[in-house]
């Protein structure tokens, strides 16, 4: 039996109940994994919420990283003992789990499961958004909203690397200060300033080429008004609540913008694109490019104190569940 995190109805974090499972072995193209570490995103609370549809009852949890235990029939690329790190399905509030081979990547040398659970989805995020939905180039001028979450951070160091010109977005001037260690050129404290004049002041007017934002109702709209003529607005989270354009003419009024929804799932449909956007991530933590910042650690078992720090935005950095 394995201890786990069951989301049997919708709802605030209450809903989510430790249960027993018995976990049997892995099936054909599978592999059994003992979690020693579990990554906290927010698509963990869409979809506790109901906001993400998946069918009740179902494991919590979508990211995490451990020892594999066993492997199915025609699994070639793993064996019992290997160090690896997932993302989806879910599935990871456990101690124990099965999950498809082609979700898995193997851990290099130097990367512990901490780093690996606080890092794989977030930091694979970073990577199609950084490299595929606009490949950012030396002297892009972006602003990162919600720059010193878990996501947040990760894509504000790597976009600095990358050589685009960073302006960050946080709740409080803890956060800011967070930010400008990671390489931002300005930080806004959204609230006490505002954010569109001190973008538009900061750019002379001209606005940013790209605006990354995970926050979703209350920065989205806003936010349109940060961008250059033909700008992109990349829409990638729902933390404040979902979005929706009130008519799609304010992109032509506002100088005819670009807004995309991207999801992991499109991003990463196939085992070789996540282990592209993988290794990528873990080059860049070796190289000393990103800082994977570990704001808290809950045991698994309080899962919905996790779930209530993430929603009310008290949390800096990565948070981790311990099995």
């Amino acid at each position: 039996m394995t201890r786990a995190i069951i989301i049997r109805e919708h709802g605030g974090p209450d809903v989510l109940r430790v249960e027993d499972l018995e976990v049997g072995p892995p099936g054909p193209g599978q592999i059994k994994i003992r979690n020693r570490a579990v990554g906290l995103n927010f698509i963990d609370v869409y979809q506790r919420t109901g906001l993400y549809k998946v069918p009740l009852p179902f494991v919590a949890g979508n990211e995490g990283a451990g020892e594999v235990m066993a492997v199915g029939a025609g699994v070639s690329e793993f064996e019992a003992g290997d160090r690896i790190a997932y993302q989806g399905p879910v599935g990871a509030y456990a101690d124990e789990r099965l999950l498809p081979a082609g979700k898995a990547v193997k851990l290099p040398d130097g990367i512990g499961f901490d780093t690996a659970a606080a890092a794989l989805l977030k930091g694979n995020t970073a990577f199609y958004l950084l490299h595929w939905t606009h490949a950012v180039k030396p002297g892009d001028v972006l602003l990162i909203h919600a720059a010193a979450g878990g996501t947040g951070q990760i894509l504000t160091q790597w976009a600095a690397a990358l050589g685009a010109i960073v302006i960050g977005t946080a709740g409080s001037e803890e956060k800011c200060e967070v930010i400008r260690r990671n390489g931002a050129a300005l930080a806004v404290n959204y609230k006490t300033g505002d954010f569109v004049a001190e973008v538009r002041a900061f750019t002379e007017g001209r606005g940013v080429d790209v605006v990354y934002d995970g926050v979703g109702a209350a920065t989205f709209e806003p936010s349109l008004d940060c961008l250059r003529p033909r700008g992109l607005m990349v829409s990638f989270g729902n933390a404040s609540g979902p979005v929706s354009l009130p008519r799609l003419g304010i992109l032509a009024d506002k100088g005819s913008l670009f807004v995309t929804r991207p999801t992991s799932g499109a991003y990463f449909p196939d085992a070789v694109s996540l282990r592209t956007g993988a290794e990528a991530l873990f080059d860049a933590i070796a190289a000393g490019k990103l800082n994977i910042d570990i704001g808290g650690r809950f045991p698994l078992v309080e899962a919905p104190a996790a779930h209530r720090a993430l929603e009310s935005r008290s949390t800096s950095g990565s948070t981790l569940l311990i099995p």
